[in-house]
Formats: C-alpha cells, structure tokens, sequence
C-alpha cells in the first residue's frame, strides 16, 4: 500500500439512511417537545425554497430555527448523545464495517458533509473518523434564528476546497496514491469528491448517477433501509420535523 491513502465519506443518505439534520431535529424534540412551534419561523422560507426565491443555504440557516434561544453547553451535549447513541444506532453496518476496512487498512478517514458542524464533528468522532468537514456555523452563546454560515454551504466543489485546507498531505497526493483512495456518496452533487479518489462508491443511487457509477466502474451498495421508496424517505422526514420518528 502507498504511504498515503484517504477514505472519504459523504453523511447523510450515505453512511446511514436518514438527512441527519431531520433526524437530529427528532432527537431534540423528543427531549423538547414545545420547540416545534419555532417551525413556524422556518415555514416561509421553505415556501421560498420551493418558488425559487431562497437559496438551499439560507434555507438550511432557517430550518434550524427550532434551536433558537437554546444554550451552547445543552446543544453541545445534545449533539454529542445524538452521535454517541443514535447515529449507531441507524448507520448501515455494511457502511460501518467499510470504515472499519479502511482503518485497518491505514487509510486517513474523511468525513465531508453538508451538514451542521455541531453535531457532524460529535458524529465523526463516534464512528472513528480522523477528520471531519461540515457545513459550519456560528452559534454563540445561544442558538441564533438564522445561524451565520461562517465559510459557506459545504456542497459539490466546495467539499474539495474544504478538505484540501483542513486535512494534511491531500495537496501533496501523487497520483499512485490517489487510485489508491477510496469515496462513497449517494448523490450526484458528490461528483467532485467520488472523482477525487481512485475508487468510487454508490450508495442507493438515482438511475442516473448509477450510470455514470458503471461508466467508470464504480462500486454500487444497496444496504437495507427502514422505507421502500423516496416517497417513504420523504415520509421519514415529516415525521422527524414533528419529534414523531423513532431515535
């Protein structure tokens, strides 16, 4: 094996079958229930979303407007019990057992995500990752109505740009060491990183990123999942939004 090998991992949808800032949402409503109410701050930005008239970043900033007002200590152990107890609790053991795989293997563990930097890190540090990329925040002392973005929504190129900044050796890659490399994602918006590594990964793609997956000889998992369907995934995440899903 090459002195230097990565194994990077996209989150949600691709280490466990949720969008984890649904599925977090759930945890800490079923510890306060009353912070449902604050959606209705939430409710016209989406409305905006779903006309073209937000941007998926400001409507990231909005949905976490159920955290408002909330103490930086109490969100921190929240999201440290979310990773520690929830997040194994639905990760996909044949995605578990792939970082498991890598780390054995001496592979530096990634994980980039678009979500909240909060709990991302809490969830990297659970699952044994070396570096965690995320989506960051700035929270203050308590939880704002729209959190400031600090560097930008980390999604498609930006996940690179990110990574390369944070995690060492990666601008030094030579290109054996790259095709010694590992990505997994389920989206097509991961295209930059799946392409970053010499091995690529699918995981539950749309027909369309699996084709171009078997263009270039990508893996494709299809580990099982508590829905049948996008429609029941869509499902997931009402129920989530509501504290109505399961931890």
């Amino acid at each position: 094996m090459p002195a230097r090998s990565y194994a990077f991992f996209d989150l949600d949808h691709t280490l466990l079958p949720f969008d984890t800032q649904a599925l977090f949402c759930n945890f800490v409503l079923h510890r306060e229930p009353w912070r449902v109410l604050l959606h209705g701050l939430f409710v016209p930005v989406a409305l905006a979303r779903a006309c073209g008239l937000a941007s998926t970043a400001t409507a990231k900033r909005a949905f976490l407007s159920y955290l408002r007002g909330m103490p930086r200590e109490r969100l921190a152990r929240y999201a440290r019990e979310f990773a520690e107890v929830c997040v194994p609790k639905w990760a996909y053991p044949s995605l578990r057992a792939e970082i498991l795989r890598h780390k054995h293997q001496h592979r530096v563990l990634v994980l980039n995500t678009a979500s909240p930097d909060f709990y991302a890190h809490e969830i990297a540090q659970a699952l044994g990752f070396d570096h965690c990329i995320a989506t960051r925040f700035e929270v203050g002392a308590k939880f704002p109505g729209m959190p400031r973005l600090v560097t930008g929504n980390n999604k498609h190129a930006a996940k690179i740009a990110a990574m390369e900044e944070v995690v060492p050796g990666l601008t030094e890659l030579t290109d054996q060491e790259r095709a010694h490399s590992w990505s997994y994602s389920d989206s097509a918006a991961d295209l930059p990183l799946l392409e970053y590594a010499g091995y690529g990964v699918l995981v539950h793609p749309s027909r369309s990123l699996a084709a171009i997956g078997r263009q270039r000889g990508w893996a494709i998992l299809h580990p099982e999942r508590p829905y049948d369907n996008k429609l029941g995934d869509m499902l997931c995440v009402v129920l989530q939004m509501f504290g109505l899903h399961p931890e």
